[in-house]
């Protein structure tokens, strides 16, 4: 067996001056082999079509042409919608332009567009019906945005239609790896979420962690599959691009709502032998344990910290250690266990990825083994992000200097441990993290006390032995208004509707006094104790 060691003393980074993300991952392959499968797209029923690299190539181009005579290198282009191959297609067909592309989820609302949309400048979104249908409502106030495609009907243009109409021929912009292309917003403890601004090499930054957390990906006859959305760093950075990269078959299929059972059906049918499964997915999976097992080649989870039941669980039906992955949207992937490697060490996230200087320091030196302190990466990195789209200050203050190195901080307290892996200990900040989902209570808060009867309002995650957490309110009602079932629930309503529907508090406590500093701050530490402890005397 390999060691870490000789693994990490053989790595070298190999980053070109010039470099192009949709490039790399379609046209590329489109040239050698363009009948080699790239996309096979699973529809609501099932039914799946199949995608070959010549395919996405002249869909790509297409898109290209149109956008082209609408938007100019640099501009932000978003893209709204769900897992399918005019998703992978819009993203290779913006890189490919030099413009930047604009992951966005499909279950935001309103607000939560709207800020989006509005901070990064957008000029153009490709989404479909029902994107379109919550955009009608929000261009009036989004000047800069001036076109709208949509791939099934609705208030837009028709994507398929105007693509139709181009030439499958389209010479990329000669962008260099450094050059801005991809913008994805990440939630904050304070303010609204902040565009996390990445360059064209985050793709070969991110290269190392997905082959360890893979057990060497690729291999032959791998084919991968996430239930986590494209528009999020782990789906699309993490699943879609790396395997593209790598010539590997991607399943594009996002249930409506997922099950055990429709995770594990999708995985045996369409021969799924590599997938990223959030450790929510792996509880739900587990609860509902298929009679025979379903083998898979390497699985990767990340997000939470994987427990020595969840592992064993997982060795017995799938056949292989989950490796558990570390990252963030700002500098993602550069910690991981690898099975092929060294045995799992439950609680333990793992070593730092090849290429990656991660350490644990704390008052501007660096911690003994075993000592608690802040997790942080040296600069430079491929896979760190460039800046906050137009927040200076926000990323400066994202940097310290020790020794003369720059580090980037990213939030989370660890401990090195005697076996040279990273044990993660807790958040250094008040994120809450809820079925792999990265949540901040500011965004929600602020819309809680949008709300007519609420006057002001505290979240914090409560313990959820199924999704880790999830997103606690801890409401003060207005004046005139009175706590009851009915009212929780349109509070709880009013969030979902506005904000995303994994963001809204599943739990609402109505108090009558909100624990704040002297400075007008509320106390998440309070609340937080309060929800612990609802958690521990639940039976």
């Amino acid at each position: 067996m390999p060691t870490i060691e000789a693994t990490r003393a053989g790595f070298s980074w190999d980053i070109p001056t010039y470099y192009n993300i949709g490039v790399d991952i379609c046209d590329r392959h489109a040239e050698i082999n363009p009948a080699a499968t790239a996309i096979i797209d699973v529809g609501p029923q099932g039914n799946a079509i199949t995608y070959s690299f010549g395919a996405l190539r002249d869909l790509s181009n297409q898109l290209a042409n149109v956008l082209s005579a609408r938007c100019v290198r640099g501009d932000r282009v978003a893209v709204l919608l769900p897992q399918s191959v005019e998703t992978a297609a819009a993203h290779i067909a913006i890189t490919k332009m030099g413009c930047i592309s604009l992951p966005l989820f499909t279950l935001f609302g309103p607000e939560a567009l709207m800020h989006r949309l509005a901070d990064s400048g957008a000029c153009a979104v490709i989404t479909n019906a029902a994107g379109a249908k919550i955009l009608a409502g929000l261009r009036d106030a989004l000047p800069a945005l001036h076109t709208v495609l949509s791939v099934n009907g609705g208030a837009a243009e028709d994507f398929h239609t105007l693509c139709a109409a181009q030439p499958t021929d389209f010479t990329p912009a000669p962008t260099q790896a450094d050059d801005p292309a991809i913008l994805i917003y990440t939630s904050g403890t304070t303010g609204a979420p902040k565009g996390a601004l990445h360059a064209h090499r985050v793709l070969l930054g991110h290269l190392p962690g997905v082959e360890m957390s893979h057990d060497f990906f690729p291999q032959p006859g791998d084919r991968i599959w996430t239930p986590a959305d494209w528009a999020w760093i782990g789906g699309l950075l993490d699943v879609l691009m790396p395997a593209l990269h790598h010539r590997v078959p991607v399943v594009a299929c996002r249930f409506e709502k997922f099950t055990a059972k429709a995770a594990f059906d999708l995985i045996r049918d369409h021969g799924i032998r590599n997938a990223f499964l959030p450790p929510t997915a792996l509880k739900l999976m587990r609860l509902d344990t298929p009679a025979q097992p379903v083998p898979m080649r390497s699985v990767a989870s990340g997000g939470e910290t994987l427990g020595k039941e969840l592992i064993s669980w997982g060795q017995q039906v799938f056949g292989t250690t989950i490796n558990e992955f570390y990252g963030q949207t700002e500098c993602n992937m550069i910690v991981s266990s690898c099975a092929a490697l060294a045995p799992a060490e439950p609680g333990v996230m793992g070593f730092a990825v090849p290429g990656h200087a991660v350490a644990v320091i704390n008052d501007g030196r660096m911690c003994d083994t075993g000592e608690e302190g802040s997790i942080a990466v040296r600069a430079p990195d491929p896979v760190m992000f460039l800046e906050y789209w137009n927040k200076p200050d926000a990323t400066a203050e994202k940097f310290v200097q020790i020794d003369g190195d720059q580090w980037l901080l990213t939030g989370d307290k660890g401990a090195m441990t005697p076996s040279g892996r990273i044990r993660f200990i807790g958040r250094d900040d008040d994120i809450i993290s809820s079925g792999g989902y990265r949540i901040g209570p500011a965004e929600i808060e602020d819309c809680l006390i949008t709300h007519p009867a609420v006057q002001l309002a505290g979240v914090v995650g409560k313990p959820d032995p199924i999704r880790g957490s999830v997103v606690a309110a801890y409401v003060q009602l207005a004046a005139g208004h009175d706590p009851s079932d009915t009212l929780a629930a349109d509070i709880a309503a009013h969030v979902k509707t506005r904000l995303a529907a994994y963001e809204y508090p599943r739990v609402i406590r109505f108090i009558d006094d909100m624990p704040m500093t002297t400075t007008g701050k509320i106390i998440r530490a309070n609340l937080r104790a309060r929800a612990e402890k609802e958690a521990q005397d639940e039976p």
